[in-house]
């Protein structure tokens, strides 16, 4: 039986997860001294000091999501999934080289090792073994980092939660890593019901063995604990037995999960506390503190932020997932928090939420603002503030507010989320990419329901609006209709976004403007979008190169130094250059292809990640295929013999509607199947040693 509170502790417990992130990702890997010498004790954010910004794609927050849908991906039933198709998720999401790992190489990196076993066709649990990647390897970090969320769906059931750990991280880890595991997970699912610290830490010890060393470090740091009054005692005593020069290799699970219960027990249920002591102990910072953060957030619930500094506000729900499912890769910590709540749901046989008929944004849990930030440019910045309230004009629908002050003649108030890479985000000083496809497209319709605060007492002009990659990739702004809005009564926005030209869509959002000088609340109560564009996805007319990042580019080669808009080529294996989200369902896609040295390649459609999609494609010797790629399985759909040739431009075409799918060459052959796997997913290219070459991919409804 799921808590009454459960939706609320799931999104704490996220929320807490990326603060802690973001808290500690700015000196990740430095030393107690560095972090002395160099910042202080961590109080507060300090990546301004570090010149380096605060939301970043970071391996603890997308492995922690994207490992977790192997859960939905395979059946949904926390009992009966196995280590071996949480590795097979690993495939189809992973990027290699770009994405979610630190792709520090065989021997070195124990997740980049354990990958390269999945590729060669080592199955989980054998390819993060100690007996195959020795025991140095297999015991760092990375098995605890991504944990959090397989508690998150087994609320109050720790015995679960730490089954699913063990599978979780036998796809790259084994020994103690595994147990370290183990206790975070066990600790974090009975926190859903259980508020005693020291009770979680005793439920965490049940679910390990007795004789490994994650236990005697627990029982030690909690001695230490009742002994020294002061941290640092603690932390003398943790480098002095457990510190880095005792266990090697280059981020070990031993030292840090000693960081996480002195943490834990020194800053009780205090965030500051806890968040100051973890990151300013040093070593693997942004690990630490994202597993305190987010038990803590757990087991306390949305209060646990509401004493000390405003954690929440700088942070506004944001958070990157970069992976082979690009149309996921911009996302926010509410939506990700009800991913993990209907997966939980699920698990239990109840169904899922899905607030406001399904609504992209719909601002349904206490302080949720989705992403949403007021423009802090010279025409707007000031003038809006924005809140997430429970309620308006006298109901009880939660929403984002938008208080303006002083708007007037050249003064508007603008609030936008992001739908695509923002500007500062597309180089990094990060070592993990960000990957993405934009989750809005030129042919969707958004929609939005807004209604004015009782007690205003002016008009004022709201329209809908997005803002664009543009010439020389600057950022340019359109605008959907005007609405005048004067009073409390709900109302529609409604605009069909128009064609970009190719320009990838960044933001979408809110303008209200007045002539008059006005000062008031305008509240969004939801905002979405879906079906498939009409989309014409290649290179602008005009100069720009941001729209290759709109591709998801898993492939040897793809860049801009050909006159073809679009060259990919692949050396060995298998890649991909996909982009679309989940809301694309039934349409037809088409390019006019030329393959090169090509073994097999073509068309993609209702892709799913890397592993998971159909296509229809050039097969050597011959023939053309409409195939279902299911994990490692390739179902032929069909066939026919046809002798294409290199280097020959072919139009290829999917038309994908319910469960039929019709593929056409040069409107000949035609192949036909019917099929379940994929009911949606984007579009794209695939090719298997060789090059492809086109213009663009359309994709029509």
């Amino acid at each position: 039986m799921l808590p009454h509170d459960y939706a609320q502790r799931v999104y704490a417990g996220v929320l807490g997860k990326i603060i802690g992130v973001y808290l500690g990702r700015p000196f990740e890997s430095a030393t107690h001294e560095q972090i002395m010498r160099d910042l202080g004790e961590i109080e507060y954010y300090v990546h301004e000091r570090r010149n380096v910004n605060l939301i970043v794609a970071d391996d603890d927050i997308t492995g922690m999501f994207t490992f977790l849908r192997a859960l939905k991906d395979h059946g949904g039933n926390p009992h009966t999934l196995s280590a071996a198709q949480i590795g097979q998720s690993w495939l189809n999401y992973i990027v290699e080289n770009r994405t979610i790992l630190w792709w520090g190489g065989l021997g070195n990196s124990t997740e980049h090792t354990a990958f390269l076993n999945l590729k060669k066709g080592i199955l989980a649990p054998d390819s993060g073994s100690i007996a195959r990647n020795s025991k140095v390897v297999a015991e760092q970090i990375g098995s605890q980092i991504f944990i959090d969320g397989w508690a998150m769906v087994a609320p109050g059931d720790p015995a679960l939660a730490a089954a699913l750990a063990r599978k979780a991280s036998q796809v790259s880890h084994d020994g103690e890593a595994i147990y370290g595991a183990q206790m975070i997970a066990a600790m974090e699912a009975q926190a859903f019901v259980e508020s005693d610290l020291n009770k979680l830490i005793d439920c965490g010890l049940q679910h390990i063995p007795k004789d490994s060393i994650i236990a005697r470090l627990v029982h030690d740091v909690r001695d230490w604990h009742a002994e020294y009054p002061d941290w640092h005692d603690t932390f003398r005593q943790i480098q002095r037995v457990y510190g880095y020069d005792t266990y090697g290799g280059n981020c070990h699970m031993v030292p840090n999960h000693a960081i996480i219960h002195m943490g834990l027990l020194y800053g009780g249920d205090d965030f500051q506390k806890a968040m100051l002591i973890t990151n300013t102990a040093g070593w693997d910072t942004d690990c630490n503190a994202a597993n305190v953060g987010c038990l803590l957030g757990i087991k306390n619930g949305l209060a646990l932020f509401d004493q000390g500094p405003d954690w929440r506000g700088p942070v506004a729900d944001r958070l990157f997932l970069p992976t082979g499912d690009g149309g996921r890769s911009i996302s926010d910590a509410l939506t990700e928090s009800y991913h993990v709540i209907n997966m939980g749901r699920a698990a239990q046989g109840l169904p899922a939420l899905a607030p406001k008929d399904g609504a992209k944004f719909h601002f349904s849990l206490p302080g949720a603002v989705q992403g949403f930030v007021p423009d802090d440019n010279e025409r707007s910045r000031g003038v809006a503030v924005i809140s997430q309230v429970q309620g308006y004009n006298g109901g009880s629908s939660p929403a984002l507010a938008i208080t303006y002050t002083k708007l007037a003649r050249g003064r508007s108030a603008v609030t936008t989320t992001a739908t695509f890479i923002p500007p500062d985000s597309l180089t990094t000083n990060s070592s993990y990419d960000i990957l993405a496809s934009p989750t809005l497209h030129s042919g969707q319709t958004v929609r939005a329901v807004v209604a004015a605060d009782a007690a205003n007492t002016l008009p004022v002009d709201v329209q809908l609006i997005a803002r664009i990659y543009g010439v020389g990739d600057a950022i340019e702004t359109i605008r959907g209709p005007i609405q005048t809005i004067a009073g409390p009564q709900q109302t529609i926005l409604s605009w069909r976004v128009p064609d970009t030209g190719g320009a990838p869509i960044l933001q979408v959002g809110l303008e209200v403007t007045s002539m008059p000088r006005a000062n008031g609340t305008i509240y969004l109560d939801q905002m979405t979008w879906g079906g498939t564009p009409t989309a014409n996805l290649g290179r602008p007319a005009f100069a720009n190169t941001v729209w290759r990042r709109a591709w998801v580019d898993a492939t040897d080669l793809f860049d801009h130094r050909w006159p073809d808009p679009i060259r990919i080529a692949q050396n060995r294996g298998t890649g991909l250059l996909l982009q679309g989200t989940a809301d694309w369902c039934d349409y037809t896609v088409q390019a006019d292809i030329i393959p090169h040295l090509l073994a097999n390649g073509g068309l993609v459609a209702r892709a799913q990640g890397l592993t998971r999609y159909y296509a229809l494609q050039f097969v050597h010797g011959g023939s053309v295929e409409l195939i279902a790629q299911h994990d490692a399985e390739r179902v032929v759909l069909a066939r026919v013999a046809y002798d294409w040739q290199q280097e020959r431009q072919y139009t290829m075409r999917i038309q994908v509607t319910g469960s039929d799918i019709v593929g056409t060459i040069d409107g000949g052959p035609t192949l036909t199947a019917t099929d379940t796997r994929y009911a949606h997913g984007s579009v794209g290219l695939v090719l298997t040693e060789g090059r492809l070459i086109c213009n663009a991919v359309t994709v029509r409804p």
